[in-house]
């Protein structure tokens, strides 16, 4: 089919040259480019856009934590269990953030080594050893930046709870289509080892 302008005969654009932004054309070649629409690749570039965004916030602000404290969103999060806890053996730690008591005692050690715990022997369990917080450790604490999990925790319980379902279902979902389903993670917002050392260098632009 032709259009006619002016006089000047041309061919109107094929459907599926209608629907590729040259953007999409050059990222999406080849069979999958011939199968998608513009509609479909736009959505699938907004989830992938809003997903690096959860991913690099995720990790501006682990530096920013290392920056300030010298310390991991992992770390900080179990000085605020033993703070709120009181006197708390390691097993309650471990069952109070979802970690395994290996990964709790390696960040206890790491924190021990840094002076902001200390681990004592119960005087009425002796079999019992319970963690305590440090003078320098509450002074850590009052400093440090809130935790980002703690900031999406507050803003979720404000949501209606079918807002809350779908943001679940949405997200167990995701983890499905990439086969993460199946892959063993504790609900601690940070990326990397959850028991790894943090060096607390990082270039100063690092949160802008």
């Amino acid at each position: 089919m032709t259009e006619i302008n002016q006089g000047n005969a041309r061919k109107t654009p094929s459907t599926h040259e209608r629907s590729f932004s040259p953007l999409n054309k050059q990222r999406y070649n080849g069979p999958l480019a011939e199968e998608l629409g513009e509609s479909l690749l736009n959505s699938i570039e907004e989830v992938l856009v809003a997903l690096r965004r959860v991913i690099r916030a995720t990790d501006l602000h682990s530096k920013h934590l290392a920056k300030t404290t010298g310390l991991t969103a992992p770390q900080i999060l179990l000085l605020q269990t033993i703070r709120d806890k009181g006197e708390v053996t390691i097993g309650e730690l471990a069952n109070e953030m979802s970690l395994s008591q290996a990964t709790v005692t390696t960040i206890l050690d790491r924190l021990e080594k840094r002076a902001l715990v200390y681990r004592q022997r119960s005087e009425e369990d002796k079999r019992k050893v319970h963690a305590h917080l440090t003078e320098e450790a509450q002074e850590t604490l009052k400093a440090a930046p809130i935790p980002l999990q703690d900031q999406f925790a507050r803003q979720f319980d404000d949501l209606q709870e079918w807002e809350q379902t779908m943001i679940i279902s949405a997200l167990q979902r995701v983890a499905q289509m990439m086969d993460a389903q199946h892959i063993d993670a504790s609900p601690v917002l940070d990326v990397g080892h959850l028991d790894r050392h943090s060096t607390g260098i990082e270039k100063p632009d690092a949160y802008n």
